[in-house]
């Protein structure tokens, strides 16, 4: 009987050590095994290893203001058609899709809300159809309700309006990094008017398409987690002549466009 005792225990500790390692996963890892389920079901997700990289503070200095840079590498002869950014732990996680015309390689920047403390996910989409993964964790919360940086009125009153931010000096056929800014507000649906104190309606541009001489250059499509005024970092390769033109359109219908002429010296 006392043999049996031991092996029941034994057997029982057996049973408890194996429910406890299936149980080890951390909490990042539950809550991607979910997203993963979301947005990517019955497709795999690799880790990308170098193929990809993404840059956050550790700690943010304002939470509805994170910057994010993800880039793609050629290692591999990988070829990236579009970026996946994903904050994990935000009421809607995905943050924007940015798609490419060409293969890459490619590098985004843009600020995000983050409301509690998570990881941070960028997805590369190769041309072959895989999905290669990375992550980092970002200190911050209170990001999708904190109050807008601008009353309403103020806000109503710039809607739409745009900025093309492009080096002083390009070289035709040359890649230079361009920032394009758009005025929106981008309310979360989470925060408080701070006058009336009710709930703010959702109202955030949902898409952005970048054309060059006509051709398209990226298109993004976006939701509440990307910041209060909407900032992308891009790459653009300028022609000696050229316009670029952009089309962003809300949730409520309304579209803004605006263009900018480009232009660059000749190349040696």
């Amino acid at each position: 009987m006392a043999k049996r005792s031991g092996v029941g225990v034994a057997l029982l500790l057996l049973l408890c050590g194996g429910a406890a390692g299936a149980a080890a996963a951390s909490p990042e890892e539950e809550r991607w095994e979910l997203l993963h389920d979301m947005y990517y079901s019955g497709r795999t997700v690799e880790e990308a290893g170098p193929v990809l990289t993404i840059e956050a503070p550790k700690r943010a200095g304002d939470a509805a203001l994170v910057p994010v840079r993800v880039a793609s590498s050629p290692e591999g002869g990988v070829q990236v058609t579009a970026l996946h950014l994903i904050i994990d732990n935000n009421p809607i996680p995905r943050a924007a899709v940015f798609r490419f015309p060409d293969s890459g390689p490619h590098a985004i920047e843009t600020r995000v809300r983050v409301d509690a403390y998570t990881n941070v996910t960028a997805i590369a989409e190769t041309a072959d159809g895989r999905l290669l993964k990375t992550t980092r964790f970002v200190k911050a919360a209170g990001g999708c309700s904190a109050p807008a940086l601008k009353n309403a009125e103020a806000a109503l009153g710039r809607l739409g309006r745009m900025k093309l931010n492009l080096p002083e000096a390009m070289t035709a056929g040359q890649p230079v990094t361009a920032q394009l800014l758009i005025s929106h507000p981008n309310y979360t649906g989470m925060q408080f008017d701070q006058v009336n104190r009710y709930v703010i309606p959702a109202h955030y541009v949902k898409s952005i398409a970048i054309r060059y001489n006509g051709a398209p250059v990226l298109e993004v499509e976006s939701d509440i987690s990307l910041s209060e005024d909407p900032s992308i970092h891009f790459t653009l390769v300028p022609e000696k002549s050229g316009t670029l033109e952009v089309t962003a359109e809300d949730t409520k219908g309304a579209v803004f466009r605006q263009s900018w002429p480009v232009h660059a010296a000749s190349g040696s």
